[in-house]
């Protein structure tokens, strides 16, 4: 399994290489759609930057101070990542308001398009390598990354579609209307990063699907008189955990009720591989009449 940290430099990688081939492409055509997507850019290499700082605070090993470990350090990369995007999105906007003011014919487009075309395929073969890289390590930041790649990537594409047809039909207006587009569909992206950001912060459970295979887990203990209660959990980051009561008859061991929780907190990181398990015994009394006690190895 390769380090989170080599999907983030080849993400850094991706946004160098796209920013010289739209800033080139802006250059030769004076476009300020071409510009708008060369803006974006920018954010994605600051973005880009900034997870990488964060996903090696994430991977740091728990100590005293963080017992539970620093695995919330990236949200903070998806949230500056966001509000990256607002800045570029109002400068995008200013400068489309600019070019309605004052429209400028485009020069040498067929090269410009050809630069910005190139650019798109890098963005989308970084953002597909970056979702299978997110499901993998369980990296919000690595999501962020490639989300905001894909909306780049679509964004690119509806800028070169539009120049060319400013190219075809001499639509001088069309050009910062795009741009215009291009802002408000980042704005848009800028909000759901910093939304989910703000929510992770503030200790999110585990998805429902996950949560019920938790639950079915627990559920599957039943037959042996054992019940749970106060179940929750939470994400932190690529992290999670989860804590419950587990309930026993009351007649048990507790050599034998700590055995069984050994086995339902091995059954819990099976059915949800990297789940941190907190257990608490506690006596069941209603659980019915005295169960016999399996053995349990020393």
């Amino acid at each position: 399994m390769s380090s989170p940290l080599r999907f983030i430099q080849l993400s850094i990688a991706a946004a160098v290489a796209t920013i010289v081939l739209k800033m080139g492409a802006w250059w030769v055509t004076g476009s300020v759609g071409l510009l708008s997507d060369a803006l974006e850019s920018f954010v994605n290499l600051a973005g880009a930057s900034f997870a990488l700082w964060m996903i090696t605070i994430a991977r740091t090993p728990a100590d005293e101070d963080h017992p539970f470990g620093h695995g919330k350090a990236e949200y903070f990369s998806s949230g500056f990542e966001g509000v990256l995007i607002f800045g570029a999105a109002l400068a995008i906007l200013a400068t489309a308001v600019e070019r309605f003011l004052n429209p400028q014919p485009l020069a040498k487009v067929d090269v410009g398009l050809v630069f910005s075309a190139i650019s798109t395929v890098i963005n989308f073969m970084a953002a597909r390598t970056l979702f299978r890289a997110a499901k993998e390590h369980q990296s919000v930041a690595l999501d962020g990354d490639a989300r905001h790649l894909m909306t780049d990537v679509w964004t690119s594409v509806g800028v070169i579609g539009a120049v060319a047809l400013v190219a075809v039909t001499g639509w001088l207006w069309l050009d910062p209307l795009i741009a215009a587009a291009v802002g408000l569909n980042i704005l848009r992206e800028g909000a759901r990063l910093v939304y989910g950001a703000t929510r992770g912060l503030m200790d999110q459970a585990l998805p429902p699907e996950e949560l019920a295979q938790a639950r079915a887990t627990l559920e599957g203990f039943a037959g042996e008189g054992i019940t749970y209660a106060n179940l929750r959990t939470r994400i932190a980051g690529h992290q999670r955990f989860l804590s419950v009561d587990i309930r026993v008859p009351g007649d048990w061991t507790v050599r034998t009720g700590h055995g069984w929780l050994d086995r339902i907190e091995l059954a819990l990181a099976q059915a949800l591989p990297g789940l941190h398990v907190v257990t608490h015994l506690e006596p069941n009394d209603a659980a019915g009449p005295r169960r016999p006690q399996p053995p349990i190895q020393a």
